[in-house]
């Protein structure tokens, strides 16, 4: 049940969506147990976002939730996953994204919950 949700100030295309969704999806692999079957994903481009301040140069606040629990190095991994997908796909600085983990007990899903 992972979901990331990612929140830029520059435009996101549709093939840049599509390309993040890809590789996103694999990227979720770092956490054992976790694949794209469950991965939900949501954009928000062209999003004022000010960084050390500055709203002007790319930059992007990612938000990963997690069902469960996993440990730093995972986090580290996918860290550097993200900011490698950000950074090749649209052009933000590594140091210009913040990524945010919550690691959820409880998570509904079809009327129910986990």
């Amino acid at each position: 049940m992972p979901c990331i949700q990612t929140t830029a100030n520059v435009r996101i295309s549709e093939s840049d969506r599509r390309t993040l969704q890809t590789r996103f999806g694999k990227a979720i692999e770092v956490f054992p147990g976790k694949t794209e079957q469950w991965l939900m994903l949501t954009f928000s481009d062209n999003t004022p976002v000010c960084m050390a301040g500055d709203g002007e140069m790319p930059a992007a606040f990612v938000e990963v939730s997690l069902l469960g629990k996993s440990d730093r190095a995972h986090f580290e991994r996918m860290t550097a996953e993200i900011c490698d997908v950000l950074h090749d796909v649209l052009l933000i600085d590594p140091a210009r994204i913040y990524v945010k983990y919550t690691e959820v007990a409880h998570w509904g899903w079809n009327g129910g919950n986990f």
